[in-house]
């Protein structure tokens, strides 16, 4: 099981949700990084460390929500997934879309897991404990 602190790259447009993820990463004292941008075409120069991005690592897992401004989260997606230097980069949808036609596009774009937040607090926070528990416990990733 892993020991180093896993950073998270947030991708969320919406505050209040962006406030619940990061309070529930934050929790149970597990060690994590989490980093924030509010659209798609910062997502992107994120990951391409270009301008303020410049020096930033790349992430250990990505949080991404579909529904952004200026680059929606299925072009994220299929941009990250088709650069050979990010596409081992596991990309977890975080969206409140329930649609049938977003989880089939995010899969076809090699999304590593799709996630449909819940309306009641408790039950989101308790997915994003899970979440987190997954990634920074149980998941082995490969050796750097």
């Amino acid at each position: 099981m892993g020991t180093k602190p896993i950073h998270f790259l947030l991708v969320e447009d919406d505050d209040d949700h962006a406030f619940l993820v990061e309070r529930a990463l934050n929790d149970n004292h597990v060690s994590n990084a989490v980093d924030r941008v509010a659209d798609g075409e910062q997502a992107l120069a994120y990951l391409r460390q270009q301008g303020e991005f410049a020096d930033k690592a790349l992430p250990d897992v990505i949080l991404l929500d579909l529904k952004l401004p200026k680059v929606d989260g299925h072009e994220v997606l299929h941009e990250l997934k088709d650069d050979a230097g990010l596409r081992t980069i596991p990309v977890v949808v975080l969206t409140t879309s329930q649609a049938e036609s977003d989880k089939a596009k995010a899969y076809y774009n090699h999304a590593n897991s799709y996630l449909t937040k819940p309306v009641d607090f408790e039950k989101f926070h308790q997915m994003i404990k899970d979440l987190k528990l997954y990634w920074c416990v149980w998941n082995q990733p490969p050796a750097a």
